[in-house]
C-alpha cells in the first residue's frame, strides 16, 4: 500500500495532554558504575518531555495539534512554548505555573545510542483537568494521546472526559503504572515497549511471541488495540483479528530517546487519516527508524516526506 502526503482536508485534530521538559543530555561513552567517574563527550539543552515530543511527531506528521500540560515561570518554559509555536502546536491550553520549575529531564546517551533517564516533574505535576474544558477540546479530534509523566488521577480525568464527549484515546502508560479496571476499556488504543506490557498483563513479552500474548492479555480488558514495540526488533500489533510481527529496518542507532514518541506519533496521525491498523504501524516504524538515527529528542523527529521516502520495513507476519 502506498502512503501519500497529507493534504489540509484529510489532516486529522490530535489533542496531547502531557508532560514538557527541557532536556538535559549528556553524551558519554557508556553509562558510569557505582563509584565511576566519566568524562562526558558533550552537554546538550533540547526541548523534550513525552507529551511534547509525542505532540511534536503528530505535528511533523501533518496533524493539527493542541498540547494541555504546564510549565514553569522560566526561561525553559519561555524556550518550550516556542519551540512547540515553531511546529505549529496550539499552546492555548498549555498553562505556565508561578513558583514552579519547568520539568527537566536528564539523559545519559551512551555511545551505542541507548539512554538512561531520570525526570524532575516541576510543574508537569501541577496539571490539573478541566472536564467541560476538555470536553470543548476534544470535540472532532481523532485522539486524546496521554503519558503518565501527568498526576494519574489528571489523566484518569481526562480520559473519562475524552471517552464519554466520543473522543478515541491514545494511552502510552509512562512510566508504567497500575490502571484501574473500569479504566482499560476506555482506551482505544494502548501503545507500550516490553517492559510496560509485561508489568501490565503480567507475562514476558522478550519477543514478538511472547508479546503477542501479552498484548492480547491486555486486549482482554477491553482495549481494541494494541501495540507492543520491541525496539530493533519493530513491534507486534494486536486487534482483533489476531497478532502481527511487524520488523524494523536495520539502521545505525545514535539516540533513541525519543523513538517511542516519534513511533505513537505517526501512528496515531495515519489512524486519524483512516489508515489501516497495520500500514499505521508500519509508518510509526519507518519514522522511529529515522528518529533514531538522529541526536535528540525534538530535533531527532521527521517530518512526514522523509517518512515516506524512507526504506519500507520487510513484510509483517502473522503469529
Amino acid at each position: 500500500m502506498s502512503l501519500q502526503p497529507l493534504s489540509s482536508s484529510k489532516a486529522p485534530r490530535i489533542v496531547v495532554l502531557g508532560s514538557l521538559n527541557m532536556d538535559i543530555v549528556l553524551r558519554v561513552p557508556h553509562a558510569p558504575a557505582a563509584g565511576e567517574t566519566l568524562l562526558g563527550r558533550s552537554i546538550d539543552a533540547i526541548p523534550g518531555g513525552k507529551g511534547a515530543n509525542q505532540a511534536v511527531s503528530c505535528a511533523r506528521e501533518g496533524a493539527q495539534v493542541q498540547m494541555i500540560g504546564c510549565v514553569g515561570d522560566d526561561a525553559h518554559g519561555a524556550a518550550l512554548r516556542d519551540a512547540l509555536a515553531r511546529d505549529g502546536i496550539d499552546t492555548a491550553a498549555l498553562r505556565t505555573v508561578a513558583g514552579e520549575p519547568t520539568g527537566t529531564a536528564l539523559i545519559l546517551v551512551e555511545d551505542s545510542g541507548q539512554n538512561r533517564i531520570v525526570m524532575i516533574p516541576g510543574a508537569n505535576a501541577r496539571v490539573a483537568i478541566d472536564e467541560a474544558s476538555l470536553t470543548q477540546q476534544v470535540q472532532g479530534a481523532a485522539f486524546l494521546v496521554a503519558q503518565f509523566e501527568t498526576p494519574m488521577d489528571q489523566v484518569t480525568r481526562a480520559i473519562n472526559a475524552a471517552h464519554d464527549a466520543g473522543c478515541a484515546v491514545m494511552l502510552n502508560p509512562s512510566p508504567v503504572q497500575a490502571i484501574a479496571e473500569a479504566l482499560w476499556p476506555r482506551i482505544d488504543t494502548l501503545v507500550v515497549n516490553e517492559i510496560e506490557a509485561q508489568t501490565l498483563s503480567g507475562q514476558n513479552a522478550d519477543n514478538p511471541e511472547e508479546a503477542a500474548q501479552a498484548g492480547q492479555a491486555l486486549r482482554a480488558k477491553g482495549i481494541a488495540r494494541v501495540v507492543v514495540t520491541l525496539g530493533s526488533r519493530g513491534a507486534v500489533a494486536i486487534d482483533a483479528d489476531g497478532a502481527r510481527h511487524h520488523p524494523a529496518p536495520k539502521v545505525q542507532a545514535v539516540d533513541t530517546t525519543a523513538a517511542g514518541d516519534t513511533f505513537l506519533g505517526a501512528l496515531a496521525v495515519a489512524l486519524g487519516e483512516g489508515q489501516s491498523f497495520d500500514e499505521a504501524v508500519r509508518l510509526g516504524i519507518r519514522a522511529a527508524a529515522l528518529c533514531i538515527q538522529q541526536p535528540g529528542a525534538q530535533p531527532s523527529i521527521p517530518l512526514r516526506d522523509a517518512v515516506l521516502r524512507s526504506p519500507l520495513p520487510p513484510d509483517w507476519i502473522t503469529l
